[in-house]
């Protein structure tokens, strides 16, 4: 069976381009509209997963009416950088963000941190998945910490991927463990 690891649909801070951790808005118009094409391309009556945060829980509501919440998949916590624009990271703060999974910005979490959380979800999600198809509903960062988790790598492979808004990750669960089947797709989204 296969594990889904769906990013939720786009919320107005995404769209201005603000780094968006533990703020919490919900989708906007086309975020809900990436909602609806996310559900009619993944498989009828799978188990959802969703993060606490509401962008998470409006995306996986629209595949089933009343997601599993996981406080573990909830998104990176930027600390003092959540809702402030990339560009106001200051450079040397962002230089040692990015080589080192263990920097906490201020008031923030490191990757490492946010590593570990993901990786044991997984790893309990991954057991239902050998029976049923297990879907999901997540952030940006922990779709980048299941990649690493799926491949058997470090959390740094975080600052070298890219995860689409409402994009689709497929991990096919078997005896042997995770296998990454498909990453950041975003077909269902073409017109």
């Amino acid at each position: 069976m296969t594990l889904y690891v769906v990013r939720h649909g786009r919320t107005e801070a995404n769209a201005s381009g603000l780094l968006l951790g533990r703020a919490d808005p919900a989708l906007d118009a086309v975020g809900r509209a990436q909602a609806a094409r996310i559900a009619a391309a993944l498989p009828a009556s799978p188990r959802v997963v969703s993060s606490p945060l509401r962008r998470c829980v409006e995306t996986a509501a629209v595949i089933v009416a009343e997601p599993e919440i996981d406080e573990r998949l909830i998104e990176l916590d930027y600390g003092d950088f959540d809702l402030r624009p990339l560009r106001d990271v200051p450079p040397e703060i962002w230089a040692r963000w990015r080589t080192d999974p263990d920097f906490r910005p201020p008031g923030g979490e490191t990757l490492t941190e946010l590593g570990r959380r993901v990786a044991a979800a997984l790893d309990e999600l991954a057991l239902d998945a050998t029976e049923t198809d297990v879907v999901v509903v997540t952030h940006v960062s922990p779709v980048k910490a299941a990649l690493a988790w799926a491949l058997g790598v470090g959390i740094e492979i975080s600052w070298r991927s890219f995860v689409a808004q409402a994009s689709i990750t497929r991990i096919g669960i078997g005896d042997r463990g995770p296998s990454l089947q498909s990453f950041n797709n975003e077909a269902h989204l073409l017109d």
